[in-house]
Parts: structure tokens; C-alpha cells; sequence
């Protein structure tokens, strides 16, 4: 785990000598933890008891994760314990990298007791029946569950039997919890769980705390529960360590070139780099071509549509790795804690503001120094506008980086030759989904043709496509689009398409590049006016939702960010 954000005249854990289990305080020293960061601090010290309900609000990168395991574990060791064999803390976060993470921080802190105290996962993704098997046969003392997977449990009655004395239950990064696609869930978890009145601690743990979050404390949380936030209310809840940067490029086509050139500026000063995408097969598309060449650093590679063996091993290697540039959803965007990473990039817009903070979150880790930067095109660059609150400025360099854009086009046309049409239909597709199931057409100043005409330009100029990717009817008409024109009909529901989309992209002519994009596709000028509507922000989500599972389903199924 890496070390949490310390700052100056932090107090030293030494200083909770008698208060907390002296085994909890022999693992920190151990792991090379000397001092509280804020959020722990204020925990440990601030609540009225370590029983306590609360509701904690801090930055990303600021040691959550302690401030709750902390107090809990010390409780747990102190007597407030459940029967053996039954589950006395249940933890429940949205992703599954977090839930292992969560679980590994937990070991660790365990790892000097005399008797072990066991910490099970209950995650999508995997091999339910052998960790399901695991838990029955285990004396599991803590659960780390994502939502889905929890409520399966619960929903089998000798599996509830195991979480009918929990004794604490957190909600980490409740704001994700309660993004639609997870509320439901949670409400039934807790319609599964004991009621409240049993007595058991509530704590809700996370970076914003947005309105919709008030419906779910009421329940979790009892009257008069302390709440604690280490950001001040006009702060703007990214960190200070991150300068932020926007660079605004003409258009999409120009993308995948502006990409290039922005990474090849500043892997100069930035050896470990994430770059988020829009939906999981763009940043597959991403991955598949900048592993052609277009950079010097090694590729990982992480989102929903890989396994989740995959997802593990990626996450593993790229923490280890001294350098690289990880390609990644946002399945990795809240909490996940990467050492060193010096750079972070977001290509296109984010679903909303929350999100936009929490990927930036990934830097300027444990006293580290860190930048984040945001390449829009200029339809996009509304986000600035209603997200004021964010420190985001021009990139100095942004002219170079268009310059440098058209230099680059060869490489990046080359590197797209060698990526399978497959891979480019699916990232087509979900870019389609992305818009057309989110609110953000009007935001952007398109109608639904005009949306047809952007993707195609973005297929034939941006991944050097002989011609619009094959698109199957059933799916056009599940985003909602059915009728509209410039789409590339597929026959026989071969996504890949005929001779063409498989033809030698280096064969293709100018005039299939000119009736590709021809004109009275309908869309409108992306440079004019712009919608203040703040709506646009929670549009985003959803649509980043859905979108992301476009190249096969369209607007998708209703998952939250655990499938992102």
C-alpha cells in the first residue's frame, strides 16, 4: 500500500500509544507509517467514541482507507466482536480493484497479531463459487464486498446467516454508491442486513458529498451522527500538489494525433502516466495503438471488457513498474492507489465534475508531486465553463501540441493500420452510445445525424478506417437512433463488415476518405454558443455509463462505475 499525503506538523501514531491495539501500532510501523495525515487524525481523535457514526469527507489521496480500518479493527480487538465464524465489519466499495485493495491494507494492518484475523472479498468478476466456498468454510471477521456480489449473498439465507451480528458498516466512496446503477442496490443490501435499530456503526466515507447521498445517510447513519470534512467549503476538493490543464484541439478527428503529441511533450518530464477514456473500448482502441511504436514507455492496459485475472495482473504490474502508461476506464477512477504517478490525462469529456476530481485523485499521492491534464476538443470545452470551481488553465503549450499534432498524423495512421477493425468498430460504437445516451448532444451543439457525421469523421480521420465501421440495426435502434442517416448498415450482423472495412487501409482512395464524410449529415457548428445547463454534468454520467457498452449493446445495461 502506498504511504498516505503527511503534512507538516502532522501528529506521529506513536502519540495514540494506549489508545489504539499496540498490534495495530507495531503493523503500522512496520509498513513505514510514522505520522496521522489529516483525515486520520481527525478521526481518531475527533470522534466521541471509535463506535461512532460519521460522515467523513477528504480529498482523494489522503489515507481514507486507514481512517476507518484504524478504528474499526481496534474495536474488533477490544471485545465488540461477533460470534466466531460470523462477519463483524462489513465494507462495501464500488469497485473490485478497491475491494482488494481495501482487503490488502487490512492484512497488512492484521498482520502482527498473534491469531489471524481473516478478511474475505465478495466481488464481481470472479469465480463465484470458490470464493463464495471460501467464506462459508472461513471464519471471516471482515467482508470487503461491491454491491452486486454483496446483495447475491445476502440473498441466500445461510450466506445471510454469516452477516446477521455485523457490527460496522462502511460506505467507501458513498457519492459512487449512489450514482444510479448502485442506489438500488444499496437499498436493498440494507433491506438484507439488520435493521439499524440492532445497534450497529454507520460510516460513510468519501471525497464529495453531493446531495443524493442524504437519502441513504438517514438510513446508515443515526441521529446526530459527528461529521467531518478535511476540505474547506470553498476548496476546491482536487489537491493543491496538482496544477490542472486544459488543451483545446479543433475537432475530434484530431484526437488520437493530439494525444501523441501531448504524451511525447510530457513523458520529457513524466516517466508513469494514466490516460482515462470516455468508455472501456476507447481506451482498449488507445492501448492496442499506442503499443504500435507511437511511445517509448510500456503499455498497460485495464477496463471492464478484460477478465478479471487480467485487471489484477495489469493493476499488480503497473504499481511495481517504475514507468509506463497506463490506458484505463474508470473502473481504476476512484481510490486506487498507483506510487509515483506523475501525470494524469483525461481524453474527452469526464461523466461529470465529481469524477473529473476523482481521476485526477490518481497523482500527487503520498507527498508526491503530480499534474493532470484534460484534452477536449473545442464543442467539449463547456466543461470548463460549468465547473468553475475547478483549477483547470490552458496549457502553455497548447499550441505546440496542435502543431506537433500534424507531425505526428503518419505514426498514429501507421499504428492504426496494424489495430484489427474489430477493436476499432467496438471504440466507433461505444463513442456513438457515449453521446447519444447521455444528455450532452445539446452541449456539444449536435442533433443525432450530426452526432452520426462526428463519429464517422472521427472513424476515417482519427483510426484510419477505409470507411464508417459496420454498425448492426438492432443495435442503432437501441441508442435511439434509429433512421438516422450516415450509419454503414453491417449484413448478416457481421460487425466487421465486407471486403472494404478489411481491405489494406494503405490501398484505400481519397474519394472513399470524401463520400465517408459527405456533407448533410446535419450537424451543427460545434464553435457556436454554448448551454450553461449544469445538467450536462450528470447527463455525462450516465451516458459514460452506457456508452461504454455500446459497441455491443448500445445504451448497455444500467451499471455503475464497478463495469466502467
Amino acid at each position: 500500500m502506498e504511504g498516505p499525503q503527511i503534512e507538516d506538523g502532522a501528529q506521529p501514531y506513536s502519540s495514540m500509544a494506549g489508545k489504539l491495539d499496540a498490534k495495530l501500532l507495531q503493523a503500522l510501523d512496520v509498513m513505514g507509517f510514522t505520522s496521522m495525515t489529516p483525515v486520520q487524525q481527525r478521526v481518531l481523535t475527533e470522534l466521541p467514541n471509535w463506535r461512532s457514526d460519521c460522515l467523513v469527507q477528504a480529498k482523494t489521496g489522503t489515507g481514507k482507507t486507514l481512517a476507518f480500518l484504524l478504528p474499526v479493527l481496534h474495536c474488533l480487538l477490544q471485545g465488540h466482536a461477533p460470534p466466531k465464524g460470523q462477519v463483524g465489519i462489513l465494507i462495501i466499495t464500488p469497485t473490485r480493484e478497491l475491494a482488494q485493495q481495501i482487503a490488502k491494507s487490512c492484512d497488512q494492518l492484521t498482520s502482527q497479531l498473534a491469531q489471524k484475523l481473516e478478511c474475505h472479498i465478495a466481488v464481481g468478476g470472479t469465480a463465484r463459487q470458490s470464493a463464495h466456498s471460501r467464506f462459508m468454510k472461513g471464519s471471516p471477521s471482515l467482508l470487503v464486498a461491491t454491491p452486486g456480489r454483496l446483495k447475491d449473498y445476502l440473498s441466500d439465507e445461510s450466506t445471510a446467516e454469516k452477516l446477521s451480528n455485523i457490527k460496522t458498516l462502511i460506505l467507501d466512496e458513498a457519492d459512487t454508491m449512489l450514482e444510479t446503477g448502485f442506489i438500488a442496490d444499496i437499498k436493498k443490501i440494507l433491506q438484507l442486513i439488520p435493521p439499524k435499530s440492532t445497534g450497529w456503526q454507520g460510516m460513510c466515507f468519501s471525497a464529495t458529498v453531493p446531495p443524493k447521498v442524504k437519502d441513504v445517510i438517514s438510513i446508515v447513519l443515526k441521529q446526530g451522527y459527528s461529521n467531518i470534512s478535511t476540505i474547506q467549503k470553498n476548496e476546491t476538493p482536487t489537491h493543491e500538489r496538482v496544477p490542472q490543464y486544459h488543451v483545446l484541439i479543433p475537432g475530434v478527428a484530431e484526437t488520437f494525433n493530439a494525444l501523441a503529441a501531448l504524451l511525447n511533450l510530457e513523458i520529457k518530464n513524466n516517466a508513469k502516466i494514466i490516460v482515462f477514456g470516455v468508455t472501456a473500448n476507447m481506451v482498449a482502441l488507445f492501448a492496442r495503438a499506442f503499443s504500435q511504436g507511437l511511445t517509448p514507455l510500456k503499455v498497460f492496459e485495464i477496463h471492464s471488457r478484460l477478465s478479471q485475472n487480467a485487471r489484477t495482473r495489469t493493476t499488480t504490474q503497473f504499481k511495481e513498474a517504475d514507468s509506463g502508461i497506463m490506458f484505463a476506464s474508470d473502473v481504476i477512477g476512484r481510490g486506487m492507489d498507483f506510487p509515483n504517478v506523475d501525470l494524469v490525462v483525461q481524453v474527452g469529456l469526464p461523466p461529470n465534475g465529481e469524477q473529473y476530481v476523482h481521476r485526477v485523485g490518481r497523482t500527487a499521492r503520498a507527498g508526491n508531486d503530480g499534474r493532470a491534464i484534460i484534452l477536449l476538443t473545442q464543442a467539449e470545452s463547456f466543461f470548463m465553463k460549468v465547473n468553475r470551481h475547478l483549477p483547470i488553465k490552458p496549457h502553455p503549450d497548447t499550441d505546440k501540441i496542435n502543431e506537433d499534432a500534424s507531425a505526428c498524423a503518419d505514426a498514429v495512421n501507421n499504428a492504426m493500420y496494424e489495430v484489427d477493425e474489430e477493436t476499432k468498430q467496438r471504440a466507433y460504437s461505444s463513442y456513438i452510445g457515449f453521446f447519444a445516451g447521455s444528455g450532452l448532444l445539446k452541449q456539444v451543439r449536435l442533433d443525432k445525424p450530426g452526432l452520426v457525421q462526428l463519429a464517422n469523421e472521427l472513424a476515417v480521420k482519427g483510426m484510419a478506417c477505409p470507411e464508417p465501421p459496420p454498425m448492426d440495426k438492432k443495435v442503432i435502434g437501441k441508442m435511439g437512433l434509429k433512421g438516422v442517416p450516415g450509419f454503414n448498415y453491417s449484413s448478416g450482423g457481421d460487425l466487421r463488415g465486407g471486403n472494404a472495412a478489411r481491405a489494406r487501409p494503405r490501398e484505400r482512395s481519397k474519394s472513399k476518405h470524401r463520400d465517408a464524410l459527405s456533407p448533410g449529415a446535419g450537424r451543427r457548428d460545434q464553435r457556436g454558443g454554448i448551454d450553461k445547463n449544469r445538467e450536462a454534468q450528470n447527463g455525462g454520467g450516465r451516458g459514460g455509463g452506457r456508452g461504454g457498452r455500446g459497441g455491443r449493446r448500445g445504451r448497455g445495461g444500467k451499471k455503475g462505475p464497478a463495469s466502467s
